[in-house]
């Protein structure tokens, strides 16, 4: 298992004559693109880079077979998916299944030039990658493996103060307590029904109105239609904003905006991602509770996992307050990639 690095802002920084050149793979899926681009975006924070996005997407009648069978991936891809080819980068950060085929041949493939970076839990012993990234809750062993608490991420400060701009004038137009309830929906460890919906529209109203607070509802594209009638029709007389989910261009979607103004946040259990963006912020995080279908003991280790680093509490139905060190994973994730990169490629030979 990995252990974080020892590190000094200098020891970060790789000389070289040009940006490293790092690439961000994934199937595309908003979730599992915004662990791989967050890390990336991490390790541009640290030192010189150029990020590049792979998205890597099967013709319909590979799309379902196991990765064992995917013997000659290049000509199974759809025609959309972008190739992948020489010239190859530095670095190579993937997650998902679509990623693996290619991840387990870039090492031969770049003739050990690139580092090979796989995110998530590969399901494959790790030494057949430089480096596997895991979530703690997911327990994946192997000497190269470093275990975060969530998943990496997208959020930082600079980021949320910048998406948070074009969204002041509709925010300035309250007065806070602001409190952001972030909605999951249906998954295969999760449900929302509209009777659970229902219980939570009373519960968070009976939480804002006492404290006059402003609600920052937002409701994903997973969440069933008829838990997301329950919930923006039984919130919407609140002062505050709602997102159902459906924004036309990305620009539309005040999600970093819900979280930069939060003094509150509520997350549903059903999110990883959600959750460890929220810890990042150093603002109270309450944990939803939805209807489990097969959940599992992972998410109950993740969630055990915030609350003893002091993130986040299950949702009592008070706005409680308290104070934590935000979460910052990703940077410690970009950190570790960076030693290792180092480690196997000294600057004298790049």
């Amino acid at each position: 298992m990995l252990n974080a690095p020892v590190t000094t802002e200098e020891s970060l920084k790789i000389p070289a004559d040009r940006p490293l050149i790092v690439w961000a793979v994934s199937d595309g899926r908003a979730g599992i693109h915004n662990q791989v681009l967050g890390l990336a975006e991490a390790i541009a924070a640290l030192t010189p880079t150029q990020i590049v996005v792979r998205h890597i997407r099967y013709r319909r009648m590979f799309d379902r077979w196991p990765t064992a069978m995917r013997l000659w991936p290049d000509v199974m891809l759809k025609r959309d998916s972008d190739l992948i080819g020489p010239p190859y980068p530095d670095i190579w950060i993937a997650a998902g299944r679509a990623t693996l085929p290619h991840s387990l041949r870039l090492r031969r493939r770049s003739q050990g030039k690139t580092l090979v970076v796989q995110l998530q839990d590969p399901r494959l012993p790790s030494n057949r990658f430089d480096m596997v990234i895991a979530p703690r809750h997911d327990e994946v062993k192997g000497e190269n493996v470093l275990s975060l608490l969530g998943s990496t991420h997208r959020v930082t400060a600079e980021r949320l103060s910048r998406e948070a701009a074009p969204w002041a004038e509709s925010l300035s137009k309250f007065e806070g307590p602001f409190v952001a309830a972030l909605i999951g929906g249906r998954s295969k460890s999760h449900d929302i029904s509209a009777a659970r919906a229902e219980t939570l529209v009373q519960q968070i109203r009976a939480a804002v109105k006492p404290k006059k607070a402003t609600l920052l509802l937002s409701v994903s594209r997973r969440t069933p239609e008829d838990a997301r009638k329950v919930l923006t029709e039984g919130l919407k007389d609140l002062d505050g904003l709602i997102y159902d989910g459906h924004a036309s261009t990305p620009g539309d979607n005040p999600y970093f905006a819900f979280l930069d103004a939060a003094d509150h946040i509520l997350v549903t259990e059903d999110s990883v991602n959600m959750a460890t963006e929220a810890a990042a912020t150093g603002k109270p995080v309450h944990i939803l509770p939805m209807d489990a279908r097969n959940a599992g003991a992972k998410f109950g280790r993740f969630h055990q996992g915030l609350q003893a680093y002091g993130a986040a509490r299950p949702w009592s139905g008070e706005l409680r307050a308290w104070k934590y060190t935000p979460l910052d994973e990703t940077r410690r994730a970009a950190e570790a990639v960076l030693a290792l990169y180092a480690e196997k490629h000294p600057a004298e030979k790049r």
